[in-house]
């Protein structure tokens, strides 16, 4: 995927009242001092943002690890994070819910989503069914996604701090290099298509790459318990004797007892409990596979 990325005219036109000081001090304080601020929404954004800026000053991260933006409001302190900023990028409202309200029509902010630059997937039912006119958000987990995704940020990057575009550029290309090897890694000796269940559909994007396809969600929402007549059907129409059932917490052991025989992981979406974009999406794909394979 080789997208250029240009700015929707809204998106780049900066309010008049954002204030733009710029501090000369010496010692370490002053790379960051000279820096326009950049901020991203969470924390899948803010692992590729760190990829793209190493060595250069980092973004700022809105939202706490473990927090994507689908429900809940932002603080006083966000909101002057937001006003404070040159840009802010965020996937858009069809994710992070409580970043719409300050986001949608700030002139500093940048929503992924409205670019035509990633693969989509629509969302899908319990039995795995696309549904129509519907938009899976969870685009990152698709390493060619990660990877453009890398390429929008060294863009706004540059924009904001011209200087270091080089280095954003060099950053950019090793990112993507040590992509690709992390797939190569978790394909290598797998085969594709390999059933697996999930508590709740978030984990479209990893397919293809992991070589795993789903058979069937618990239920529409993690905050929901599945109902009996989901556990049935799933039962009835399983593809494998043995299951593996991705989490995002761990399952209650009455229910897993329905579900047998089943074998378990738990995966955070968001790689909240990783620090390298990299490696957390390799250590996803990984303890999936082992689940998948009953190890």
């Amino acid at each position: 995927m080789n997208s250029v990325f240009t700015f929707p005219a809204r998106s780049i036109k900066l309010s008049k009242r954002l204030l733009m000081t710029a501090a000369l001090v010496l010692g370490a304080s002053a790379l960051s001092a000279q820096a326009a601020t950049v901020s991203v929404s969470n924390h899948p954004m803010a692992l590729l943002s760190q990829a793209i800026t190493e060595g250069t000053p980092a973004a700022k991260q809105i939202l706490q690890a473990g927090d994507v933006g689908h429900h809940g409001s932002i603080s006083p302190s966000d909101k002057k994070t937001i006003q404070d900023s040159k840009y802010v990028v965020w996937f858009g409202d069809a994710l992070e819910n409580s970043l719409t309200g300050s986001l949608q029509t700030a002139p500093n902010a940048i929503a992924l989503f409205d670019f035509k630059a990633f693969n989509r997937h629509p969302r899908r039912d319990i039995t795995g069914a696309p549904i129509a006119g519907t938009l899976d958000p969870h685009i990152w987990l698709d390493p060619e996604n990660a990877k453009a995704i890398t390429r929008a940020l060294a863009v706004i990057h540059s924009h904001a701090n011209p200087k270091y575009k080089a280095t954003y550029q060099a950053n950019t290309e090793k990112f993507a290099q040590r992509m690709d090897a992390a797939v190569a890694q978790v394909q290598k000796n797998t085969q594709k298509n390999r059933p697996y269940w999930a508590y709740h559909d978030a984990y479209q994007y990893i397919e293809n790459a992991a070589h795993i396809k789903l058979a069937g969600s618990l239920s529409p929402d993690h905050h929901l318990s599945p109902k009996a007549s989901q556990l049935r059907w799933l039962n009835e129409n399983r593809p494998a004797k043995q299951m593996c059932l991705i989490n995002q917490s761990t399952a209650a052991k009455g229910l897993l007892a329905k579900l047998q025989p089943v074998s378990t992981t738990v995966q955070i979406e968001d790689m909240s409990d990783s620090q390298d974009f990299v490696e957390g999406w390799t250590k996803m794909a990984q303890q999936i596979n082992t689940c998948i394979d009953g190890q």
